[in-house]
């Protein structure tokens, strides 16, 4: 099931937004095949069932640093929608993987490069990680708060939502280009493009004028009053997003002020006396107690909840927003669709689960395979 059921993807090995992308295409139907390598994967001292970016795929150990290795993915290639390749430039081409020999063996075939820095420039082959990357777009220095240094927002705006989504946006917008023109291409994802697009938003506000460069004085950054993270009387935290004067003077009603105690919603000289003000209310009441007073209303309220609760929260379990996997509860799988919903396969493989399977199917016979796996080209 899933919209992309039909459609084989490739995936060499990787951390961070390479797996992420694979497994958004996997939950969508698609028959991810990953190529792992004979040596033990960074992540490996995680047990499978808990590496969620690992699900809906299945997995072959290849050697690609033996002559034959690079036949083996070419052959796998032949008969694939997509390629997945994470690393740095120039790297798969040394392997003799690289995107002339992967089109010369499939014109069709989508050649998805996840990288940082992106395949050109004087960055490109340098090493770095989700901090680094969204460093250079503005991103970093535009979160923390007033007087603080920049925080960086988890690893989540360069790897994940600027790297495996844009990845995975990517390699379909490649396969609707296959289908209708019979020609593949090169996708070049890289970190930092994509980082700079999720910041687009901002940087048009500070174009215009209405964002400054410092942290913590502006609108969306906890600044503003009414969009921020307040301290509840039990230790636990609220967070307020009434930007619209009508959720404004819905969130003022709820906790008892009237509109003319306070300065004016958008006069920036009054925020910190407003700040003041309702921080001193939020921590008379605790969380939950909180939550049947606004969760009810247009106030733009949720508590903050921790990893461990948030998937038991009323709304998640009413949508079904977590599934269990192998025993452990992790994100459904995401977009919805009502006619061909997606799903998720299985639990990260283990490594090779899938070896003979996909070799087989891929045409090699009992001997070949046979003969790869005394060879160590196949594991």
């Amino acid at each position: 099931m899933g919209p992309l059921s039909g459609f084989r993807i490739i995936e060499l090995a990787g951390i961070g937004p390479g797996p992420m992308g694979a497994m958004m295409l996997g939950d969508m139907g698609a028959d991810v095949i990953r190529i792992d390598r004979p040596a033990a994967e960074p992540t490996s001292s995680i047990p499978r069932r808990y590496l969620v970016h690992g699900r809906s795929r299945r997995s072959i150990v290849v050697d690609l640093h033996k002559p034959d290795g690079a036949r083996v993915v070419l052959r796998l290639v032949a008969r694939a929608d997509a390629l997945i390749d994470p690393f740095r430039p120039g790297v798969a081409e040394r392997l003799g993987i690289g995107p002339d020999a992967c089109l010369a063996a499939n014109e069709r075939l989508v050649y998805a490069r996840m990288t940082g820095w992106g395949q050109e420039g004087p960055l490109a082959g340098r090493a770095g990680h989700d901090i680094n990357y969204i460093a250079l777009t503005g991103v970093l220095h535009a979160v923390g708060r007033a007087g603080d240094p920049p925080v960086p927002p988890l690893n989540l705006v360069g790897d994940y939502g600027g790297g495996g989504m844009l990845l995975a946006f990517g390699i379909v917008c490649g396969l609707l280009d296959a289908q209708r023109t019979g020609k593949g291409q090169v996708v070049d994802t890289a970190m930092v493009d994509g980082a700079a697009l999720l910041f687009g938003s901002i940087l048009g506000r500070h174009g215009a004028g209405v964002w400054t460069d410092r942290r913590g004085v502006n609108l969306l950054d906890s600044g503003a009053p009414f969009y921020n993270v307040y301290e509840t009387s039990d230790g636990e935290h609220v967070s307020i997003g009434a930007i619209e004067p009508q959720f404004y003077a819905l969130l003022l009603d709820r906790l008892g002020l009237a509109t003319e105690e306070l300065p004016p919603q958008m006069d920036q000289r009054g925020w910190p006396e407003i700040k003041r003000r309702l921080a001193a209310i939020f921590r008379t009441k605790t969380r939950d107690e909180w939550c049947r007073l606004l969760e009810d209303s247009d106030v733009c309220f949720a508590p903050v909840l921790s990893i461990a609760d948030a998937p038991h929260h009323h709304h998640a379990q009413a949508r079904r927003a977590y599934v269990d996997v192998d025993g452990f509860l992790q994100p459904a799988p995401a977009p919805r669709f009502s006619r061909t919903p997606g799903g998720v396969g299985s639990a990260a493989p283990s490594r090779g689960a899938h070896g003979d399977e996909v070799l087989a199917q891929c045409g090699f016979g009992p001997d070949e395979i046979e003969a790869l796996r005394r060879a160590g080209v196949v594991g």
